[in-house]
């Protein structure tokens, strides 16, 4: 079957021409060109997905999963982390076994991956929305609990915090991505946390010590460490566009755009819940009861978008979306079109907008 595209992101570069699939495989690409403005890009990867349409999958059962892994795949994501916010230990353990569950059951819509556990172990100044008192300082013996509840990809912590190292090593130890964030790390303390093993950065400069001249934090660390990959939520309101870019000036392919997504995202202005706590969609931005912003209601091309308009070439972008977090996960199946690779595919017009999605090879939507 062909695509009917003018060209596609295939292997990180611009291939002009169709792009043909078949079985649930892509079979080739630089086919002759069909006419007009589409371009097929890879399946988009989320690693910090809190819900979706309407779902919190803190307390989501099998049919919202379902419908949420719809929804995200029908705007383009094709694979996520479903996320969990710091909240109560059985809330959570529950959730990890719901997920699992889910993760087995056959689905039409975007893979499951690991979750992502942000938090409990969290800096108390950091915390934003996530409730104090669920918080927890490092302890081996719950993490142990949580990772043994259900499949965890990625865990956000506080590297600075006392104890921290000896979960950092646990973590490494059974191949999960270790994150720094909500951190109020100095410089020494983020480079000590890279040394030992800390890969990545949670939605860079929400959350964190920051970019000061005399006083650099774990977001400059993050810049200037090679070993990292920086995320950071592309939705308008997290981050300056000055910001994207500086980001994609400082750390060329090393830097994944996520959502920080919410129930609210796709749904109308309103209160919705992230993990039980209240929180009010308006003009676009996710707030708690304090003003403060608490998650995000944009799916992740809005991201691309943004990046795109802030002047990161639509390449690039496309990476920060796709390739960039599925290296990160140690996962070289997805965010990749190419040919012999899975048909994840996601069809864009001219103004970066959905035209189409393909997960292994089939229709999201039933069209």
């Amino acid at each position: 079957m062909r695509l009917g595209v003018s060209g596609a992101v295939v292997d990180g570069a611009w291939c002009p021409g169709d792009v043909a699939v078949d079985d649930g495989r892509v079979t080739d690409v630089g086919l002759p060109p069909a006419r007009g403005d589409l371009v097929a890009v890879p399946g988009l990867v989320d690693l910090l997905c809190h819900g979706y349409a309407g779902v919190d999958l803190a307390s989501a059962d099998a049919d919202g999963i379902a419908a949420l892994r719809t929804a995200v795949a029908r705007d383009g994501t094709t694979a996520l982390c479903p996320s969990l916010l710091t909240d109560d230990p059985d809330r959570t353990v529950a959730a990890l076994g719901r997920l699992d569950t889910a993760r087995r059951t056959g689905h039409a819509g975007a893979h499951l991956l690991g979750a992502h556990l942000e938090g409990p172990f969290l800096a108390p100044t950091r915390l934003g929305t996530h409730p104090p008192a669920h918080r927890r300082d490092p302890d081996p013996a719950l993490l142990a609990r949580l990772l043994d509840a259900g499949r965890v990809d990625v865990v956000t912590l506080a590297p600075e915090l006392p104890g921290a190292d000896a979960l950092v090593a646990t973590l490494r130890a059974r191949g999960v991505v270790v994150s720094a964030g909500h951190s109020d790390a100095d410089a020494a303390a983020a480079h000590a946390a890279v040394d030992r093993g800390v890969t990545a950065v949670t939605h860079l400069h929400n959350a964190m010590s920051g970019l000061d001249h005399r006083a650099p934090g774990l977001a400059a660390v993050a810049l200037t460490r090679p070993e990292v990959v920086a995320t950071v939520i592309g939705d308008g309101h997290h981050v300056a566009v000055e910001m994207l870019r500086l980001l994609a000036a400082a750390a060329p392919g090393r830097w994944a755009l996520v959502t920080d997504a919410t129930a609210a995202a796709g749904m109308p202005d309103g209160p919705y819940r992230l993990a039980g706590v209240p929180v009010t969609l308006a003009d676009g931005a996710v707030r708690n009861a304090d003003g403060g912003l608490a998650g995000a209601a944009a799916p992740l091309l809005r991201g691309v978008r943004t990046a795109v308009d802030a002047g990161v070439g639509l390449v690039t972008a496309v990476g920060a979306a796709t390739a960039v977090p599925a290296r990160l996960l140690g996962r070289p199946d997805l965010g990749r079109l190419r040919p012999g690779g899975p048909a994840d595919v996601v069809l864009l017009d001219a103004d970066l907008t959905v035209t189409r999605v393909l997960v292994g090879g089939r229709p999201v939507g039933g069209e």
